[in-house]
């Protein structure tokens, strides 16, 4: 199958006295983490970075983990997402405009446990939030 669209992403984590969090955004029924489009000539990881501050305002990310990203199979026509494990330690959700569409890409975004993201998320996902999941396992919360 010929790749039609590459996107990258991060996993935005946050460590709460309750355990980790992670942020989703929704964008009508779709729960998803912040991603888009990789750019001619962008690399994957910058292109999540610049995707996580257009989408969510995370501006603080670090990649404690590594910066060794994990990709979905391919879904759609075709297209994989790969995502990287980052942390913030912004606790609001804030939901940009976006200039093109002269209103936020997303409906909601919401920081909730691994527990609730694996009922949130489309089965797609569901390997990245157990890589995410599986890599913050010896990390302790706040």
């Amino acid at each position: 199958m010929k790749l039609r669209e590459r996107s990258a992403g991060v996993v935005p984590l946050r460590r709460t006295p309750e355990g980790w969090r992670v942020l989703l955004l929704r964008a009508y029924r779709l729960w998803d983490f912040p991603k888009g489009r990789v750019e001619p000539g962008e690399e994957l990881l910058a292109a999540a970075v610049r995707e996580a501050k257009e989408e969510a305002a995370l501006d603080d990310l670090r990649f404690p983990w590594g910066r060794e990203g994990k990709s979905t199979a391919p879904y759609g026509r075709g297209k994989v997402a790969t995502y990287f494990l980052g942390e913030t330690e912004r606790a609001e959700v804030t939901l940009p405009v976006s200039p093109e569409l002269g209103r936020p890409e997303h409906h909601e975004g919401r920081w909730v446990s691994f527990e609730e993201a694996a009922r949130l998320l489309p089965q797609r996902l569901q390997p990245i939030l157990a890589w995410a999941r599986e890599r913050v396992a010896g990390s302790p919360p706040a």
